[in-house]
């Protein structure tokens, strides 16, 4: 089976972080069960990682000043993995206050992080969606986000 670090991220939300277990478990029992769901070793490193790496961006972008007329440029590489759709959808997101400046950085920040060579728009979604639960007071954008995600609400990004 060829998973990705999505997939894995994708299956720990879903069963753990989603559902609001009550019992955290530590980092070898995560392994244990992602390793008993099928998922390889290299791909459980990489997802724990990237859970991670949320943590310490969250930290480092949270006192990050905000400038409400700037333009988000994006770089050749970020262009290469996010493609006209998904840069879009994050322009929306923006507008209609699901995203601020800060939360876009830090979902732009974990996109680059995936290994994946570009990252389609469903999969963009789940990005944001565990980037807004991590993130204290957005609850209304992740519940916005959650709709979109579980139940396809369509967007028209009109």
């Amino acid at each position: 089976m060829k998973e990705s670090v999505l997939d894995v991220l994708m299956y720990l939300f879903e069963n753990y972080i989603y559902e609001e277990v009550e019992i955290e478990p530590d980092e070898d029992t995560l392994r244990t069960e992602l390793s008993a769901a099928g998922f390889q070793n290299g791909e459980i490193d990489k997802a724990l990682g990237w859970l991670e790496g949320l943590a310490n961006i969250q930290d480092n972008l949270s006192e990050a000043p905000v400038c409400s007329h700037s333009i988000r440029l994006y770089t050749d590489e970020e262009c290469e993995k996010l493609d006209r759709e998904a840069r879009g959808f994050l322009l929306f997101l923006e507008r209609v206050a699901v995203l601020d400046q800060v939360s876009r950085e830090m979902v732009i920040d974990r996109v680059m992080a995936l290994e994946a060579s570009n990252i389609d728009l469903d999969q963009l979604k789940w990005v944001v969606l565990m980037v807004l639960f991590n993130l204290p007071g957005q609850e209304a954008a992740f519940a916005w986000m959650e709709d979109m995600v579980f139940n396809e609400m369509p967007v028209d990004l009109h």
